[in-house]
């Protein structure tokens, strides 16, 4: 029986925990500065979302299953963008929309190129982690709810985004 699913899982998970702790800090950090949330009635949805996939993967797909180990490295090698990603924003980077009246927009790392570069990275991992299971119906389900919840989220951020202008 391979323990691959669930090492893998246990992985994400404390991956995602960290992030969140980080992501609590920076929100505490903003909002002390004067930061507004906006959209705040999406973010359950994303928590519901993304502790959803991670489940669904636990509860549905068999321990015994082999992983694509193709699929498993391309997951991996997404994780050193998000790094990037969070890094680039620093002490702006949060789970929520936030936003500091007067702050200019991003133009760092991957943001000099992308306008939502965390998106991109987040659908590519909600596809390929459950595909490198075999779990298409899982990818695929995920895929579609994350691709309507980022519609909403962007449409709130971009009209936040509209007034900032580049530093």
């Amino acid at each position: 029986m391979s323990k691959t699913l669930y090492i893998v899982l246990v992985l994400v998970a404390l991956q995602r925990a960290i992030e969140l702790w980080h992501s609590a800090r920076n929100t505490r950090r903003l909002l002390e500065r004067g930061g507004i949330e906006i959209g705040r009635a999406q973010y359950p949805f994303f928590v519901l979302l993304h502790g959803g996939w991670l489940a669904s993967m636990a509860v549905l797909i068999p321990a015994s299953r082999a992983p694509n180990w193709w699929l498993l490295g391309l997951y991996a090698l997404l994780q050193p963008l998000r790094i990037w990603i969070i890094a680039s924003l620093g002490e702006y980077w949060t789970t929520r929309i936030i936003t500091i009246p007067g702050a200019p927009l991003a133009q760092r790392g991957p943001y000099r190129f992308f306008r939502h570069p965390n998106y991109i990275v987040v659908c590519a991992e909600i596809a390929i982690l459950p595909l490198a299971f075999g779990a298409i119906e899982i990818a695929i389900v995920f895929s579609i709810l994350n691709a309507a919840l980022l519609s909403w989220r962007i449409r709130v951020e971009e009209r936040v985004l509209l007034g900032r202008s580049s530093p």
